[in-house]
């Protein structure tokens, strides 16, 4: 086993010869744009990592490990033009740059390019690989689906979102993690433990976001802070606000939720106000740390060295850091 430095400096490495593969014109700069941002390229090193935990041939999760990057990167596309985010590791969202129009048919690319990268194969995998990507491609559809229904919802409930974010977001973590398993010759028992393991993992990596959205620092998360209030996403946090309020807090909150005409700085702090006093940072924290606990659960119906377990714990405590 490596540590994740050193599956990151792989990833870095692959990724820069995939970019001598790009075709020089426009149709690709938005893709070689969004990747030039960076990020931790966690979802590849789950797939090296989980390959190497089932002691697979290491070099053969290379390109398939990618192919999870670029499907990733192809999903934050979707989700920036659809939330007109303006920000994404903290530069310019890749739209506000080349456009809406040019990014859609970009990311048009870059899932035909992810998909042929994860499938790059043994012929012996090839079925369960292209089963899992096509499966969780569908379920991060439904997921953003989901998240844009809420919009125009008031009823919606703390189950549903949490359903939401398992189809939107974790569903990849647990997708980048079984298909290092599948290259590696995992059993299914054993595949499906680590992908139940990335579930709940991406699970409270998600409920984690949501809180730094609100209680962040955009210098170091790299987003706008905020910007779920400001746009009335339905996350945890809110949510547990409208169940938890008072009459004049609920009050309040729902003043923000129909005002159009409003000052964003002024509509941030009051809500963020309401959040403090109701608890709600802490109450998030509390289910972050419960699924992030049924991932470590995980962690011991896989029957791989002790050591490599480790290795998982590890990882997952470091995306917890993130909040600390």
């Amino acid at each position: 086993m490596k540590t994740i430095q050193g599956y990151q400096t792989i990833i870095h490495e692959q990724l820069q010869l995939l970019d001598l593969e790009w075709k020089d014109n426009g149709l690709y700069d938005p893709i070689k744009y969004i990747l030039s941002l960076g990020g931790k390229r966690l979802r590849p090193v789950l797939t090296l990592m989980a390959s190497d935990c089932f002691e697979g041939q290491l070099e053969d999760a290379y390109r398939p490990a990618l192919g999870i990057e670029l499907f990733h990167n192809f999903t934050l596309l979707q989700d920036d033009i659809m939330d007109e985010a303006p920000l994404r590791r903290g530069k310019p969202s890749t739209h506000i740059i080349y456009g809406e129009s040019g990014t859609i048919l970009s990311g048009d690319v870059m899932f035909s390019k992810a998909f042929s990268l994860v499938t790059s194969c043994k012929d012996q995998h090839l079925r369960a690989v292209m089963d899992l990507f096509n499966e969780t491609a569908i379920e991060v559809c439904e997921g953003q689906h989901m998240d844009m229904a809420f919009e125009n919802r008031d009823d919606v409930s703390i189950g549903e979102y949490i359903e939401m974010i398992r189809l939107k977001t974790a569903v990849i973590v647990g997708c980048a993690l079984k298909l290092g398993a599948i290259l590696a010759k995992a059993s299914k028992e054993e595949s499906q433990a680590i992908y139940d393991y990335g579930v709940n993992l991406g699970i409270a990596f998600q409920i984690q976001d949501d809180i730094l959205d609100v209680f962040g620092d955009s210098k170091h998360f790299g987003k706008q802070v905020g910007g779920d209030i400001i746009s009335n996403k339905k996350t945890y946090l809110l949510l547990k606000a409208l169940e938890e309020a008072n009459s004049k807090q609920e009050a309040a909150l729902n003043y923000w939720l129909a005002e159009t005409d409003f000052d964003a700085r002024q509509k941030v702090d009051a809500i963020t106000t309401i959040f403090s006093q109701l608890h709600i940072k802490e109450q998030a924290e509390k289910v972050m740390h419960q699924y992030y606990d049924k991932a470590i659960h995980a962690l011991e119906n896989l029957r791989i060295k002790e050591e490599n377990k480790t290795y998982l714990r590890q990882f997952a405590r470091m995306l917890m850091d993130r909040i600390q």
